[in-house]
């Protein structure tokens, strides 16, 4: 079965000193303290420990050699986004994170696509980079959960989505800066509970808002299997129907009904959960995704769906599948015979 991950994580070996560059801080760092890992520093506080995984491609291959994933999607982690920045320096680091995706992807074309990250504080610059991203390979853009002041229905943001859509590229949002973090200082509970909130401000965000009633053909895709949204779906399309002087204000629409304009991927952790998403959504709107390198990532890929009591043709569609469609992408674009699942022991990365 054609494997996909459509939630990992890259970043360069090496970055460039973005606040001496421009002048102040806020930027990302990295400390290579010892072989094959490095400290994330944030204006010289350590923020998170990666190892070489996050930036070698031998060993990310290898890796996906030994979980039999055939395909990962490359995007950078969203404390990369930079949208507190001037959008011209969002924008200059964009681009370098952009160019390092797109120069892996067009060395291992069978290994890794990936997905750009853009100056969402600045629309213009937002569209006129995600335009050069999808001339350079990639196949659309991650962004985050909301930009600054603004969830992802602020008018000014609208221009972004219009383009993608125009432009035939995948979105993928991933919740970032979470909500009342200060109130959660403890038990890594903007982790445990603010991501999966911020995740379902996304959803709601671009269903109340309209942007997925007037752009039919974008294509959506949301992180950790929506977060909060797909439990509280029923309350939340009880408020609509009690209340829509307060809820129905741009969008006339029941919530429910865009259920099968977005996508989900399967990083939930749990059969039971997982089981109701595929009730729920189907297996078309899901999509295999771990979160690697990370360690609240599904550690081993696939695992959860090869457990479920599925036909082969839905786990076909839930590892495989639907990240071609949300891509738009074929499967002859991933050579069949170079798959790990086809090589043998002795093959390549396998010995």
């Amino acid at each position: 079965m054609l494997t996909i991950d459509i939630h990992t994580h890259i970043l360069p070996e090496k970055l460039p000193d973005f606040a001496k560059k421009f002048g102040y801080g806020g930027f990302i760092s990295l400390e290579h303290h010892q072989p094959c890992c490095a400290r994330m520093m944030l204006d010289g506080k350590f923020f998170r420990e990666i190892q070489d995984n996050c930036w070698d491609p031998d060993v990310r291959i290898s890796e996906c050699d030994q979980h039999k994933v055939d395909v990962q999607v490359l995007s950078t982690i969203p404390v990369m986004f930079s949208y507190w920045a001037k959008g011209v320096d969002a924008l200059d680091v964009s681009m370098f994170l952009n160019d390092h995706i797109a120069a892996l992807v067009s060395k291992y074309p069978d290994r890794f696509t990936g997905l750009g990250t853009v100056p969402m504080q600045s629309p213009e610059l937002a569209v006129r980079e995600l335009e050069r991203c999808m001339r350079m390979g990639l196949k659309g853009i991650q962004i985050g959960s909301h930009v600054n002041d603004w969830n992802l229905d602020a008018p000014e943001l609208f221009t972004v989505f219009q383009a993608a859509e125009a432009a035939g590229a995948a979105v993928f949002v991933h919740p970032w800066d979470m909500m009342a973090k200060e109130k959660m200082p403890k038990y890594w509970l903007p982790w445990l509970v603010g991501m999966p909130a911020e995740t379902s401000l996304a959803i709601c965000s671009l269903i109340f808002g309209g942007v997925f009633e007037r752009l039919p053909a974008l294509r959506v895709a949301f992180a950790h299997g929506g977060g909060s949204f797909p439990a509280t779906l029923g309350r939340i399309e009880h408020g609509f129907h009690v209340r829509p002087d307060l809820v129905a204000i741009d969008n006339k629409e029941n919530p429910r009904k865009y259920l099968k304009q977005f996508y989900l991927d399967t990083l939930v952790h749990d059969p039971a959960i997982l089981d109701f998403l595929v009730k729920l959504m189907g297996s078309e709107r899901l999509s295999l995704g771990t979160d690697y390198p990370f360690p609240l990532g599904e550690l081993e890929p696939g695992k959860l769906i090869h457990s479920m009591p599925y036909s082969d043709t839905v786990k076909q569609r839930l590892l495989g599948g639907t990240a071609l469609e949300w891509l738009n992408m074929k499967e002859s674009a991933f050579p069949v015979t170079d798959h790990p699942a086809n090589r043998s022991l002795t093959g390549r990365n396998n010995s």
